[in-house]
């Protein structure tokens, strides 16, 4: 037992707070919250504690102690689950999940703002309406805004207007901001309200609205105009009937169940929403420490509902758990009406409980009986066809992205036992490469990736891919013999002949059968890395064209550019910025320069959002 931690514990305050244990290298181990730090961590080092496997294994490892004050028992709470969600801690129960659900964001920080579904919660102005279960039905709210209220998703720069509109114009699923003259911002602007209120719920606000404005544009003679608010004003009070048949039918609530065997564990989650199952969510550990189902639920439901935007009333639990009530109270103030955590006991609501038990087991038996030796024989199979030492159950995979020598950047993706984990994706900005040379950009990027493994003594992958030919597979190889690395399995897959190169046997090119299951893991893992590149590239090449906008700007140079543009994330939003906002980045002087050049260039230009949206 590490001595100096013990000792530590004993100078802790008897005060609310978030403990972490770290590792040697400095990393977080393990986050834990308490009321009183002194009380919770002096118990990791009674020796009169009953013997726990995860705790030993945990003391064993940690070499630092940090702790956080906080006011109370709820700060102590979000805190050490933002933690969690930032360190991602391997002696933490960690939400397995590879399910997001999505999210309507409507971009209010421009002047025609549009509305999108979106995966990704980001602080950038917009409004985010969700999640949405299921994920289909973000989808079909958001076209059938289109269709009724005539606000696009479309991805037209809208800072300045263009000749003639798209597709969706005159097809009229879209009010035509891109051209002068289609619409007013006023006229716009309404329609972005409609939106708004639609999209929270505000359905008798928004069919009164409609209702008066229909009868003004008849009164008026405005009959076409009539008949679009008719055909609004049917839809609203036709999802007005539908809500007020679900609502007659139950309530919204969640209910988890699970099956465990040893260390792997399966939890289903399924949401009732209005009385009806809307979607299922499943969970998985392999190698699950926490031996207490009660620590486990607990770390569940506040990884699940902390973040989330929306509440149900009821979640029924198999097991209680420590912090239940507490939990109870940050949900209550989240949803603005009373949340409850509990366990049935009899009745219709026990019965379910054990139906979604039912399923967990089903789900256990597929991931872990069915699908885990899918793959492991999979693996195997591209161990033996690219003849290495055991199956590559990490695979991490390169690829080059650029136009004619320009905006040179790079990826990497990583393949763990089968599945892409996006949380270890990489990008690259190429550095060193002044020109076209795809060979000296994969020596760069592969160079980089593995001294950083090196120098943070991480281990490396059971397989290193790249896409590309020989060209590309000795440039990479030559990055891991700069470093002194040996024996890494190496390999390439060439493009359209879709053959397989492995360093130190390139004159025997491995071809594979194109209904091969190995064959078709590879491709995947490739087409993701090109994929991930090309975006990252588009990124960047649209990034450096608006920065070039900015050099007309009187005194502002290449940096001043891009910082700008770092800063702020897109031309709308810096168009869209104060002078106190300007200032924090530039200069006063420059500060006024943009204003002045954004000003003379004219409403066409000038980006801020309608005043009442």
């Amino acid at each position: 037992m590490n001595e100096h931690l013990k000792e530590r514990a004993e100078d802790l305050p008897a005060r609310p707070g978030v403990y972490l244990f770290k590792d040697s290298a400095g990393r977080p181990i393990y986050v834990g919250k308490a009321k009183s730090l002194r009380h919770r961590v002096r118990s990791y080092f009674q020796e009169s504690r009953p013997s726990d496997e995860k705790r030993d294994r945990l003391l064993d490892v940690a070499a630092e102690l940090e702790t956080i004050l906080v006011d109370n028992e709820k700060e102590a709470l979000a805190l050490e689950n933002n933690l969690i969600k930032q360190f991602k801690p391997r002696y933490n129960v960690l939400l397995r999940d590879d399910k997001t659900y999505p999210y309507i964001k409507l971009t209010l920080h421009e002047r025609f703002p549009r509305v999108y579904v979106t995966r990704r919660l980001r602080k950038d102005g917009s409004r985010y309406y969700g999640p949405y279960f299921p994920g289909g039905l973000a989808y079909r709210i958001v076209d059938l805004i289109h269709r009724r209220f005539f606000v696009p998703s479309c991805k037209v720069d809208l800072t300045r207007y263009h000749p003639r509109p798209c597709l969706q114009y005159y097809i009229k699923r879209c009010l035509g901001p891109c051209v002068e003259g289609l619409t007013t911002p006023e006229r716009y602007a309404e329609a972005v309200r409609d939106v708004r209120m639609f999209l929270e719920g505000r359905e008798s606000e928004l069919a009164r609205d409609l209702h008066n404005r229909m009868e003004r544009a008849s009164e008026d003679q405005r009959y076409e105009e009539a008949g679009r608010y008719r055909d609004q004003l049917l839809t609203v009070e036709e999802l007005r009937e539908r809500q007020k048949m679900a609502a007659s039918s139950g309530e919204d609530f969640d209910i988890f169940g699970f099956h465990r065997e040893g260390a792997q564990m399966a939890v289903d989650l399924f949401h009732f929403r209005n009385g009806r199952t809307v979607d299922r969510r499943e969970f998985f550990w392999e190698d699950l420490a926490e031996p207490d189902l009660s620590d486990v639920f607990a770390a569940l439901v506040k990884q699940v509902y902390l973040d989330q935007q929306y509440v149900p009333g009821e979640i029924f639990a198999p097991v209680g758990f420590e912090d239940q009530g507490l939990l109870e109270e940050i949900l209550s103030e989240k949803r603005g009406r009373p949340v409850h955590i509990y366990t049935p006991e009899a009745g219709r609501r026990r019965g379910l409980l054990e139906l979604v038990a039912r399923n967990a087991r089903h789900s256990f038996e597929r991931r872990f009986r069915v699908l885990k030796p899918r793959t492991e024989e999979m693996l195997g199979e591209l161990a033996d066809a690219l003849d290495l030492d055991k199956p590559p159950r990490r695979i991490e995979a390169f690829d080059v992205s650029h136009i004619q020598g320009t905006d040179i950047v790079a990826s990497m993706v990583a393949c763990e036992d089968g599945e892409m984990k996006k949380s270890d994706y990489r990008k690259f900005i190429i550095k060193t490469v002044p020109q076209n040379d795809d060979f000296a950009s994969m020596r760069e990027v592969v160079g980089r990736r593995y001294r950083r493994l090196q120098q943070e003594k991480k281990r490396f992958p059971d397989l290193v891919l790249i896409d590309g030919g020989l060209g590309q597979l000795h440039a990479a190889a030559d990055a891991l013999a700069e470093l002194e690395i040996i024996n890494q399995p190496l390999a390439s897959i060439a493009k359209r002949e879709e053959i397989l190169y492995v360093y130190g046997r390139e004159d025997e090119p491995i071809v594979l059968d194109h209904h091969s299951p190995v064959l078709h893991l590879i491709q995947r893992i490739r087409d993701e890395a090109h994929r991930f590149a090309v975006t990252f590239h588009r990124k960047r090449r649209t990034r450096r064209e608006l920065a070039s906008e900015l050099l007309e700007v009187p005194g502002v140079g290449d940096r001043t550019a891009r910082k700008l543009l770092e800063h702020f994330g897109s031309m709308a939003k810096l168009q869209s910025a104060s002078e106190a906002e300007l200032s924090q980045i530039v200069t006063q002087n420059q500060a006024r320069r943009i204003m002045e050049y954004f000003s003379k260039a004219g409403v066409k230009y000038r980006i801020g959002s309608p005043d009442g949206i």
